[in-house]
């Protein structure tokens, strides 16, 4: 074979400029590869950043009940932030049970308003396929099983508790927008919403707020806590503090899993978040048996929110059914809803009477003089919760005297009307008791008051923006003679007025 010789034997030059050609055609295939990497990495880190924020904005990974902490956004509707509370603005999270709605649904249909008012009551199982969902009920979600949560392998934990603890957590991750507050209560709650609105309202709701009542009866308190919220007279949180506390939530029940209630497991978890109880007083969890009149005709200064284990006391009004007491109380409530029970008082000097009104409720006659620190004092018709006696509760309380003579004559809501644009008038019959004995002639004129008529202008929300003070009330009909029916008027108090007799 013949071979070439110019084929290997080439000019220096032209060795260098091959050379020079490969080097540079490799660099181009090296920047490419190095290219197309990059370009990938991209596109993988976009596609994980994209399904990351679509799946955390669905209910997805709400299907994984053990995971603790979920991308949760604070979004405010624009224009939207410092507006009024609303009930839109609240979701309530009700605990409740297949096995007692049908004997306890009817107080929550008291309060619930269908396709306004907003949230759920939380089941253990769902309702039989033959039953029919009332409309008029609040609608219902499953709980989640407790056995797909980290707490599944506590064999000592009260399961029904930790259910209804996570009503919050499982209130939040539906992922409700707008929402301000998140209000917790039992399916035997009856809530007041235009108060709690107005309670509500006065406070930051973009700060963490933990906003609730202890017990009446001391006994509970010491057994269980004075720094909680009791979930039966409900509580509200805000939506900054739910935000944080539903990421705790599941791994900090394991914690407190001896506690009784589920309403103590919030609490503890609450605690650790660093945020305390801020107490009002018309949430009432209602611990005690008996009769409540007293602690009603004697109301707190503060707006009614709540009523609680009514099946566990005396019917509100005397000879009807619970449910009829709560529609006729609410009679007077639709009126003038930040009114309702508030108590004041009055003296007629012309007959050496005392006066009490618990407004929209009840009238305490009695024939004497009588101080405001006495009035104000709840009379003792009702009993501590756990041991069936006559106290210690939280507040204080006065005997009810077994002497006759020197009980009231007592008158009950029958009648709330609107009197004008911004008036209202509640009419009182008296309640005869039986065997009434006492023969002395100040309680003999007394008794022959049949009815009261008290006119009163519609109480101002922002009233209870500021500092609490009881208004006063004058008998405007004094000067008539006995007669059969007492008007009275509640006004504001002038200034110096003495709302006790000279």
């Amino acid at each position: 074979m013949e071979i070439d010789h110019d084929d290997h034997h080439q000019d220096p030059m032209s060795m260098s400029a091959h050379l020079h050609r490969i080097s540079r055609s490799r660099m181009r295939e090296a920047f490419t590869i190095s290219m197309k990497s990059a370009l990938a990495l991209l596109v993988v880190a976009f596609l994980s950043v994209f399904l990351y924020t679509t799946f955390s904005s669905t209910n997805l990974l709400l299907s994984c009940p053990c995971c603790d902490v979920l991308p949760h956004r604070i979004t405010w509707p624009a224009n939207e932030t410092d507006a009024p509370t609303n009930i839109s603005h609240v979701m309530f999270g009700i605990g409740g049970s297949v096995k007692t709605w049908d004997t306890r649904r009817h107080y929550c249909e008291i309060w619930w308003q269908p396709k306004i008012t907003r949230g759920f009551i939380w089941l253990e199982e769902s309702p039989p396929n033959n039953v029919s969902w009332p409309v008029s009920s609040p609608p219902y979600r499953v709980s989640t099983n407790i056995s797909q949560t980290r707490n599944s392998s506590c064999w000592y934990c009260s399961r029904p508790s930790i259910r209804i603890a996570r009503v919050i957590k499982e209130s939040f991750d539906l992922g409700l927008t707008n929402i301000r507050w998140f209000v917790m209560g039992d399916d035997d709650t009856v809530f007041f919403t235009e108060n709690l609105l107005t309670v509500l309202s006065k406070y930051d709701h973009k700060q963490k707020y933990y906003i609730g009542a202890t017990s009446e009866s001391l006994d509970q308190n010491v057994m269980h806590s004075y720094r909680m919220a009791y979930g039966g007279g409900g509580f509200a949180i805000s939506y900054p503090l739910a935000a944080e506390l539903v990421k705790i939530l599941d791994g900090c029940i394991s914690r407190y899993a001896p506690m009784y209630g589920s309403d103590q497991m919030v609490q503890g978890c609450i605690s650790e978040i660093g945020v305390p109880l801020t107490t009002e007083l018309g949430f009432h969890q209602l611990d005690i048996r008996k009769s409540p009149y007293g602690l009603l005709a004697a109301h707190p200064l503060a707006p009614l929110l709540s009523l609680h284990h009514l099946d566990y006391v005396d019917p509100l009004f005397p000879s009807t059914t619970q449910q009829s007491s709560l529609n006729r109380l609410r009679t007077a409530y639709n009126l003038d809803p930040g009114r309702a029970l508030q108590h004041t008082f009055c003296h007629d000097l012309t007959r050496n009477w005392s006066i009490s009104i618990s407004w929209g409720y009840t009238i305490q006659l009695y024939p004497s003089l009588m101080t405001a620190n006495d009035l104000e004092v709840a009379p003792l018709t009702f009993q501590t919760w756990r041991a069936w006696s006559d106290g210690p509760f939280t507040f204080e309380t006065r005997p009810v005297d077994l002497n006759p003579c020197q009980q009231p004559v007592v008158y009950f809501l029958d009648g709330a009307t609107k009197a004008g644009p911004s008036q209202t008038l509640t009419t009182y019959g008296r309640h005869v008791e039986e065997g009434e004995k006492c023969n002395l002639r100040g309680y003999i004129v007394a008794r022959e008051v049949k009815r009261f008529k008290v006119s009163a202008s519609k109480l101002d929300p922002k009233t209870w923006t500021k500092a609490p003070s009881r208004e006063c009330c004058e008998v405007i009909n004094a000067r008539r003679g006995t007669g059969k029916v007492v008007e009275v008027k509640i006004r504001s108090c002038n200034p110096w007025e003495s709302v006790s007799p000279p």
